[in-house]
């Protein structure tokens, strides 16, 4: 009988101590805080280029008619677009860096900033082009 108090007893403390070394682990912690931390960035740049695009919308109502509406449009609806693509594509990588890091495999990767820099970098330029090209 002590013998099977003996082992319950040590099941039980495998079972804390493996729980207490995974909450006592700070660089884990802060790994997933920063990841959350990036995501939620993520959403603050999405959320403002979709409020982007619908602003560059209602710029239609400050200019004639007859000029650049058609383009006006376009634009803002490829911003807001961008902004929703952006919320896809970001929580997709924050669920896939959180499984690397609870898999202790993580690699940062470049590809998603170098196309993110070319979206902004192209839809920046539209908008500079339209907003020094259009007539008010």
């Amino acid at each position: 009988m002590q013998k099977a108090v003996t082992e319950n007893q040590k099941e039980s403390s495998i079972k804390v101590s493996s729980k207490e070394t995974k909450l006592r682990n700070p660089g884990r912690v802060r790994e997933h805080l920063a990841n959350e931390r990036t995501y939620l960035s993520w959403m603050r740049s999405a959320i403002s280029l979709i409020g982007f695009g619908l602003i560059t919308v209602r710029l239609q109502l400050f200019q004639s008619p007859v000029y650049g509406s058609e383009m006006t449009w376009k634009l803002g609806l490829i911003l807001s677009f961008v902004g929703l693509i952006t919320v896809l594509l970001s929580t997709f990588h924050f669920f896939a860096v959180r499984h690397d890091i609870d898999a202790d495999f993580y690699q940062p990767g470049g590809r998603w900033v170098i196309l993110s820099s070319l979206a902004v970098i192209f839809l920046g330029t539209g908008v500079v082009y339209y907003v020094f090209t259009a007539s008010f």
